[in-house]
């Protein structure tokens, strides 16, 4: 919207790539980044140090930054804490802005940057005020739009615009997902479901004295049920609720 003028010009379109999205959101960024810089939107990539990244690896860091999946041990049943986005997203794209406002001689005094975020109508409880007191978060679709933005007005503002409706961002894991999304994606993206499989059994044993696993149903992927109550004849008033914070997911 801003590169086509419905909203003000941005300096930048800042990406914090965590390394796990899906196949689909790296297809989107391929395909769109060169058409935001010909509209005049530049576009910046940053990412954590890849020995932070690497959940997998045996690099301490991996294991002090890693997602927070839920874990079974000595103890019980409970879950990991969730270090993945701030390190992955919100640090890089804080330190790029750091280096934005030296390069550029400016002071981090008060709200000298203007972050907007994505977030619609529909999920104004993921809304939260910077931490970071030179950051000031700007929520376009609520704050600079009347009647405010939801999720369907935006999808049908790209397809009226010949753009692509992306999907949800997310990591391959996220633990955070709901039934349904995972549904969708067993049911409509098999590399990304056949890779959540993968990751999901080489995170088994990824903590001494630790099964974890990435559902929250304490089980291999594979074993879990998405159905929904309607697939299964029951009725249902509501699906599980996503997750609250500032993921910018």
């Amino acid at each position: 919207m801003s590169a086509l003028g419905v909203l003000p010009k941005v300096d930048a379109a800042v990406h914090g790539d965590t390394g796990w999205e899906r196949p689909e959101t790296y297809r989107l960024a391929e395909k769109w980044t060169s058409w935001l810089e010909e509209h005049g939107i530049r576009v910046i990539t940053v990412q954590a140090p890849l020995e932070q990244r690497d959940v997998l690896g045996d690099n301490p860091a991996s294991k002090i930054f890693s997602p927070p999946f839920f874990v079974k041990g000595p103890h019980g049943w409970g879950q990991l804490s969730r270090h993945c986005t701030n390190n992955w997203k919100r640090y890089p794209v804080n330190r790029w802005l750091s280096a934005e406002l030296q390069r550029r001689g400016l002071k981090k005094t008060e709200g000298v940057v203007d972050l907007w975020l994505g977030i619609t109508l529909d999920e104004i409880t993921r809304m939260r005020v910077s931490t970071t007191k030179y950051i000031n978060h700007v929520f376009p679709f609520i704050q600079s739009l009347s009647p405010s933005w939801g999720r369907q007005d935006v999808k049908n503002w790209l397809a009226e615009n010949n753009l692509d409706i992306p999907v949800k961002s997310s990591c391959v894991f996220c633990p955070y997902r709901d039934r349904a999304t995972w549904r969708d994606i067993k049911l409509n993206y098999p590399d990304c479901w056949n890779r959540a499989l993968e990751l999901d059994e080489q995170t088994r044993h990824m903590k001494d004295d630790y099964l974890c696993y990435i559902y929250k149903d304490g089980k291999p992927l594979s074993e879990c049920d998405f159905r929904s109550a309607e697939d299964v004849g029951q009725l249902s008033l509501w699906e599980e609720q996503e997750c609250s914070g500032t993921c910018f997911l």
